[in-house]
């Protein structure tokens, strides 16, 4: 019997050693910062500046100096890319990355290609929705277009992004470019695009909706 009991008890202290020897790894995957994932066109893909200067970049570089667990960004940016085409590759994306945060920053190719806001609103539902059912959050970042397009096309476009971010209980920027757009020294010669200077503030437009999805 007390041999029996010896060896009940060296057991039972193995079972609590291999428990505490276990906490520090459960604890890690507990504490797993995960994925945010960037879905955007030119203007979140560094174009025309070296790449470690976009604004996903010094995002990489922030929450790694913020956080003891900075989560992973993905940034499937595209320079050219629409509504349509991210649509189409987000399932693919979804289910390699997995992502917790799912930032979506199209809609200004759609609209110099002559797409109506309630085209590329109806893509941007279908993004937000698939990216709600994988179990993401969802960040909205809105986009304008020159002033040549007149007053009312404006208008209908923020409408899209505000009746979005209303349907399906989002955060939104409503321009992503804000304090950027027209600003000397901050756009390139096409007018179109972000400079690497100006980077860090569209990073700060960013910033504040973004962190506390994370």
């Amino acid at each position: 019997m007390r041999k029996m009991d010896g060896r009940r008890r060296a057991g039972a202290l193995l079972v609590l050693l291999l428990g505490f020897l276990l906490l520090p790894g459960l604890a890690c995957a507990k504490g797993t910062a995960g994925t945010v994932l960037v879905l955007g066109d030119s203007l979140s893909a560094a174009h025309n500046i070296p790449a470690d200067a976009g604004w996903v970049s010094l995002l990489q570089q922030r929450v790694r100096l913020q956080s003891k667990s900075p989560p992973r960004i993905v940034n499937a940016s595209m320079s050219g890319e629409t509504t349509a085409g991210a649509l189409t590759r987000l399932p693919g994306l979804l289910a390699r990355e997995r992502p917790t945060v799912v930032v979506i920053a199209l809609g200004g190719n759609d609209a110099l290609r002559g797409l109506t806001p309630a085209q590329v609103q109806g893509n941007l539902g279908k993004m937000v929705q698939a990216s709600q059912k994988a179990g993401a959050k969802v960040l909205l970042l809105g986009i304008d277009v020159p002033p040549n397009y007149g007053p009312a096309y404006r208008q209908r476009l923020a409408a899209a992004y505000k009746a979005l971010a209303t349907q399906y209980r989002v955060p939104l920027l409503p321009f992503l470019l804000e304090g950027v757009a027209l600003q000397p020294g901050m756009m390139q010669a096409d007018g179109l695009h972000p400079t690497a200077q100006a980077q860090p503030r569209v990073l700060d437009n960013v910033w504040p909706l973004l962190r506390p999805l994370l």
